[in-house]
């Protein structure tokens, strides 16, 4: 095992001396990217241009908890061709969060606080975006991770609506001692297909409001991007995720044949290895373009179980665009209106919502697209994959089984349930009105009566009659001078 890279004996350095001496002045970084950032794939991006890497989003509770965790994301991933290295923690109480950088500050450049997830898991865990109006708290562990940590603190967050309270937030936290901001410019409702562009107009007000390194996070997908980003916004670097995913050369400003960096990345992951739900990510990724030309081999890609079985489905994909480019005739443009042919690195532009859910007021819930008889043949893919384990089973919203729905919540309601109700509502009403539900197995009624008769049927117990003195089992006759 490698040792872990000590900063002790190192003053702890803040600000633009951080960035400069520290970080060496990195313009190129590689975004935090749950189960994406791993090792191997910080490696290959710093093969082709990154110069700085995050580690995918730590959570701080389970990292103090458990120490399997601490090996499995970090301890075991430390090599020294991986520096500089920021370690990102969720977190929404300041002693965990404190506790769990203490155990990583060893092994990395510095702490990030991640105050930019904005997905439902972080909704529900309270931490990420969800925590942006929160600023005592985000003061109080900003203020006491700078006080404890032998490296420097940064934080990575999104904008707000508005562009003065974006800038007051950026300011709270340099002043609580974030030495290096990352600024995402969406909103945390900007996400999935509702991400739209990002605004570097709010990236520029913070960068100017503030005296401490700031990266641009949002519209990254090639290198003049990123020069593009750095002039309008005056920032020092620059952070891509989604770009860096669809391209790692990107920071090289090339765009080589998709085979040539997924060949490099199989390489890598057999020397550090992962889990191969990464590997399988990151290749879906790599040849999205080509598996929607050569989509048979998208199912065996999502089938195999093997290291080797995922890069013989990537070995074949190559043959398939040597085929495609044998019968590539003269002065022939990529179809799909893309940049350049399918077997080529390049920005992937997510979709946005469809023109009939806007007329409709917005996105419509899943449910509710499920429900709707007709709505699409295509399945989801998370149905796909339902459909890969289970071949035999219909996922034809047609043929579904209809359920008639609980009175109370809307849930399917039990067939024989005496209110009508789900198993849940069925068993509050029962016990509140001391009820039973044979349908629900539910027997409040029968057991208060089963308890009562019970009871009626115990012998009472006789009180034993007190016996007066002198008698047998009464009290001893007290001698007068026993009192005396």
């Amino acid at each position: 095992m490698v040792l872990p890279f000590s900063v002790e004996a190192m003053p702890k350095l803040e600000g633009f001396e951080f960035w400069s001496r520290t970080l060496g002045g990195a313009r190129h970084v590689v975004a935090p990217m749950v189960d994406q950032s791993e090792l191997a794939w910080r490696l290959l991006s710093r093969r082709h241009g990154a110069q700085l890497c995050y580690t995918p989003m730590l959570h701080a509770q389970v990292f103090v908890r458990d120490a399997n965790y601490r090996k499995e994301n970090l301890y075991c991933d430390v090599c020294p061709e991986d520096r500089p290295l920021i370690v990102q923690f969720c977190a929404n109480d300041p002693e965990v969060f404190v506790q769990a950088a203490l155990l990583a500050q060893d092994y990395c450049d510095a702490i990030d606080l991640n105050l930019g997830c904005p997905q439902m898991i972080a909704k529900r865990g309270h931490y990420g975006a969800f925590l942006q109006e929160e600023w005592d708290l985000l003061q109080r562990m900003i203020l006491l991770a700078h006080e404890k940590l032998s490296v420097p603190v940064t934080c990575k967050i999104r904008v707000f609506p508005e562009i003065d309270k974006t800038v007051r937030y950026a300011q709270m936290l340099e002043k609580a001692g974030c030495q290096l901001l990352t600024v995402h410019g969406r909103t945390k409702e900007q996400k999935g297909p509702l991400s739209g562009t990002a605004s570097w107009e709010h990236i520029k007000a913070v960068r100017k409001a503030v005296a401490i390194p700031v990266f641009a996070n949002g519209n990254i997908q090639c290198l003049r991007d990123v020069e593009r980003c750095i002039q309008d916004t005056g920032v020092q670097g620059v952070m891509s995720a989604e770009g860096n995913l669809h391209n790692p050369a990107l920071f090289e400003g090339r765009s080589p044949a998709v085979w040539e960096l997924a060949e490099e990345y199989l390489d890598i992951v057999r020397q550090h290895p992962c889990p191969l739900s990464y590997v399988r990510a990151h290749l879906f990724k790599l040849w999205h373009h080509t598996l929607q030309v050569h989509q048979q081999l998208r199912e065996e890609l999502a089938k195999v179980k093997t290291l080797e079985g995922i890069a013989a489905v990537s070995q074949e994909l190559k043959l398939r665009c040597q085929e495609d480019i044998a019968r590539q005739k003269e002065g022939e443009k990529p179809s799909g209106g893309l940049p350049f042919f399918h077997w080529i690195c390049q920005p992937y532009f997510r979709p946005g919502p469809k023109e009939e859910s806007k007329e409709n007021g917005g996105a419509r819930s899943k449910r509710a697209l499920e429900e709707e008889e007709g709505t699409t043949d295509v399945l989801s893919k998370n149905k796909q994959k339902k459909k890969l384990r289970n071949p035999h089973k219909t996922f034809d919203p047609s043929l579904k089984p209809k359920y008639a729905k609980c009175d109370q919540c809307g849930n399917p309601k039990g067939n024989r349930c005496v209110f009508n109700l789900c198993r849940g509502c069925c068993k509050k009403r029962a016990f509140k009105e001391t009820a039973d539900c044979p349908g629900h197995g539910l027997l409040f009624k029968t057991k208060l009566e089963r308890s009562l008769a019970w009871k009626g049927a115990q012998p009472r117990l006789q009180e034993p009659q007190q016996a007066g003195p002198g008698e047998p089992g009464g009290f001893p006759e007290v001698v007068g001078s026993a009192l005396a």
